[in-house]
């Protein structure tokens, strides 16, 4: 074979192999933007109908034991774990007899409920009675004299905290029972926050510290 015919026959070679390089790469660049575009359309699915792929998605067998409450201010649809019923002093009116500025007087003696220390705010800001209703110990009441059920606490929570609040109703704070799934249960401020101490105790690292340890024998 002379000279010019492997010359051809190379040129031959390297324009087959960069033909065949250009359709692999130009088909893996079909196939990740249609991976891409089905990705975003079956979350979109997901979203809007809880289904993948005709198969349904959803929480309802994780979340069947907890009895729910709907959450719908025209913007944002969800639910909520049911509380009144796992309030062991609920209904309060079993035992609070009397209004609660009564019950506050100092010559009542000992408070009920006497173990708890509210901080949540000054007591020049806050007491008792600015959650509590001091007319209807089975309700709370927001700072217009609105009640509302302990079920609900999160309108009388959001009245302050009002930040959180939107964050929580479109789904940035707070936590989920049953997963992502929908339909969506979240967790209430009550459920992750006592509603006398807030913030949270702080609590030791993962990593076990001998030193604090010995400092604390």
């Amino acid at each position: 074979m002379t000279k010019g015919n492997n010359k051809m026959l190379k040129t031959c070679i390297y324009s087959a192999f960069a033909i065949l390089f250009t359709l692999v790469v130009s088909c893996q660049h079909k196939e990740g933007d249609a991976h891409s575009h089905h990705h975003g359309v079956m979350d979109k699915i997901e979203a809007e109908t809880g289904k993948v792929d005709s198969i349904p998605i959803s929480s309802d067998y994780l979340n069947e034991h907890i009895k729910k409450i709907v959450v719908d201010d025209g913007e944002h649809h969800f639910l909520i774990p049911e509380r009144e019923s796992h309030m062991t002093s609920f209904p309060c009116s079993k035992c609070h007899t009397d209004d609660l500025d009564k019950i506050q007087e100092p010559e009542k003696g000992k408070k009920a409920h006497w173990d708890i220390k509210l901080q949540h705010a000054d007591i020049s800001i806050m007491n008792c009675t600015t959650c509590h209703s001091a007319h209807n110990m089975d309700k709370l009441r927001t700072i217009t004299n609105e009640t509302i059920d302990l079920n609900e606490s999160y309108k009388l929570c959001g009245q302050c905290h009002s930040g959180q609040l939107k964050d929580w109703k479109g789904g940035g704070h707070g936590k989920r029972e049953g997963g992502w799934a929908p339909p969506r249960v979240s967790k209430t401020c009550t459920n992750c926050h006592n509603p006398h101490s807030p913030g949270f105790e702080p609590r030791w690292p993962s990593r076990l510290n001998t030193q604090k340890i010995i400092e604390r024998k």
